[in-house]
């Protein structure tokens, strides 16, 4: 059944003016930071290139299938995550609640890593460098201009991050004060969020030409810069030399699939939030693949910049890679920013490098805020609209509460939050979601209700090899995943300094943020449904009985669903029920 204003809501839903926008907009999502510090840190800490044997096959198994059921339900829906995993499985509908929680949680503090992208780049105009000397005012008596293996000393860089940029306290009992030219630039990376994403589609679909294909201009012209140095080649070497040995390690094939996982975002329901602004006969599987390989050659790409720098380093200071290569935030911010200070025309290549992180970073945080606009608006659209009189207050609103919300990571203990949050955010909270994302679509709406969507919308169903993996691979190998880094877990840290106990508390209070929807969310769905408590379970895990009125896509479209699961529907007369209403936009 279809109320009028819902179906209204269905026909006016705007759509990408061109399909490559999307896919753009889909790229860029997936390409974040992450392809830039961490798949080449695993891939020098996992056996060279033998690590691209399990990522490229967990690739194949698990990312490629899963990030094509995640489209295909948001484009089948039309609606955000919270909306499609109540339609697909009310029972576990608070897995869209989670994954719109996570996002935002995630967009709070992935913000901050912008914001320092752009005071290095505001800083990179100055000559010399300022992480090029140890001649500064916040320089220790222990700076160096080389690294050295004393625990005593510090790189210029090392100093210039720690001491300059963040003023940084010594652990998370320490507040200190607002650093207010962090607190500025935090402002002005949300101003170009919100002009990135306040008109929705039409304004999100023009930035990603830029902010999605940029970065891979920089990323070549670095190379190319990069492999000219001296040393150079054994860094790549250093890189791509297979130790096959490493491959009888689980912990390596754990580490493939998590990156794999993390890398395309699966889970965190940007990807399913901006499929469902898809025409309804867009070819999924092309999208789908277009995204997910595009994003693994980044990495590799990433991998030859950044191990090209570090032979470059290695042969000027006389030391090996191995004691260069760091994960994380300190790659791109200590490490190969004091590479540039050596190159010839340092200033040009370190703004090169920070505009094309700002780029990166701008298209994965614009997809995290869109997960929250996005539910929102397909939940509450007509008070929203009654009460903020236009879309773009609203959004603005959004990403003002989510700039108060970054505030502690402008403060000297800023960094610590930051390494506290994304610990139980990003390895806790994705891992749970993703296995009851998983559980809900594939095996409570079923593969082959998926298959049918895919063959209404493409005139096609996915193949064997795609329903195999989500009916046994993905779930297995992210059961496995959940269990190894629940064993395998560690509390927060950062560098030597351990988080104390009730800081460890406090992440796990964050990470229930997120998980907590969950049960929840089934708990409200048994509360809600009529019958006794059996009847209660079986209409839970029934597509679409949530919904007090039936709202099927299917009529919007003029699709035949066929005899294979009837339903019956009472539509309102006041509704002509044509053939499909143009729903394309002058975007």
């Amino acid at each position: 059944m279809i109320v009028g204003a819902d179906m209204d809501q269905q026909i006016s839903r705007p759509t990408w003016s061109k399909q490559i926008e999307f896919t753009l907009a889909g790229i860029g999502c997936a390409v974040g930071l992450g392809n830039i510090w961490r798949f080449p840190y695993l891939c020098y800490r996992s056996g060279g290139g033998a690590f691209l044997v399990p990522y490229l096959l967990m690739l194949v198994v698990l990312g490629i299938p899963l990030l094509y059921m995640e489209l295909t339900v948001g484009q089948y829906m039309r609606r955000g995550p919270v909306h499609a995993l109540s339609n697909a499985c009310p029972l576990l509908k608070g897995v869209g609640m989670a994954s719109v929680a996570i996002s935002f949680i995630m967009s709070t503090y992935y913000n901050i890593v912008i914001t320092w992208a752009l005071y290095y780049l505001f800083s990179s105009f100055q000559e010399p460098l300022p992480w090029q000397s140890c001649n500064n005012t916040w320089n220790t008596h222990n700076c160096t201009d080389h690294v050295t293996n004393s625990s005593y000393s510090s790189t210029a860089s090392q100093e210039f991050f720690k001491y300059k940029m963040l003023e940084q306290t010594g652990g998370v009992e320490e507040s200190g004060v607002i650093r207010w030219e962090l607190f500025l630039i935090l402002l002005l990376a949300w101003i170009l969020i919100y002009l990135c994403i306040f008109k929705g589609v039409k304004s999100t679909g023009k930035v990603v030409y830029f902010t999605a294909l940029f970065p891979y201009v920089i990323l070549i012209a670095l190379l190319i810069n990069n492999v000219q140095l001296p040393g150079a080649i054994n860094g790549i070497t250093f890189f791509i030399v297979p130790e096959w040995d490493k491959l009888l390690s689980v912990e390596v094939w754990v580490n493939a699939a998590a990156q794999i996982f993390n890398s395309i975002g699966i889970g965190f329901g940007s990807l399913l939030a901006m499929s469902s602004y898809n025409s309804f006969n867009n070819n999924v599987l092309k999208d789908t693949l277009t995204i997910s390989i595009i994003n693994s050659l980044t990495s590799i790409l990433s991998g030859f910049v950044i191990f090209s720098a570090f032979g470059y380093m290695s042969h000027l200071q006389g030391i090996p890679v191995s004691k260069l290569a760091v994960d994380g935030p300190g790659l791109v911010y200590v490490v190969y920013p004091q590479a540039f200070a050596n190159m010839p025309v340092s200033q040009l290549w370190s703004v090169m490098f920070f505009f094309m992180l700002l780029c990166l970073g701008l298209d994965s945080e614009f997809a995290m805020v869109e997960v929250m606009v996005t539910s929102l608006m397909d939940e509450f659209s007509h008070k929203l609209m009654k009460f903020f009189r236009c879309k773009e207050l609203f959004v603005l609103t959004i990403c003002g509460a989510a700039c108060l919300l970054g505030i502690p990571y402008v403060m000297q203990v800023g960094i610590f939050v930051f390494q506290l949050m994304d610990h139980y955010t990003a390895i806790v909270s994705i891992m749970f979601l993703a296995l009851f994302e998983v559980i809900a679509i594939c095996w409570l709406y079923g593969v082959n209700r998926l298959s049918d969507n895919l063959e209404e919308m493409n005139g096609k169903r996915a193949n064997i090899f795609f329903r195999v993996c989500w009916l046994i691979i993905a779930p297995v190998l992210i059961a496995i995943i959940l269990i190894f880094s629940i064993i395998q877990f560690k509390p927060a840290r950062y560098e030597d300094y351990v988080f104390p106990p009730w800081a460890q508390g406090i992440g796990w209070v964050i990470a229930m943020a997120s998980i907590i929807w969950i049960p929840l969310g089934a708990i409200h769905t048994l509360w809600v449904l009529p019958g006794s408590f059996m009847q209660k379970v079986k209409l839970s895990v029934t597509p679409y009985a949530l919904n007090e009125i039936l709202k099927m896509p299917y009529y919007e479209r003029g699709g035949n669903r066929g005899d294979r699961y009837p339903v019956t529907a009472v539509i309102n007369s006041t509704i002509p029920l044509g053939d499909k209403p143009p729903i394309q936009t002058n975007l």
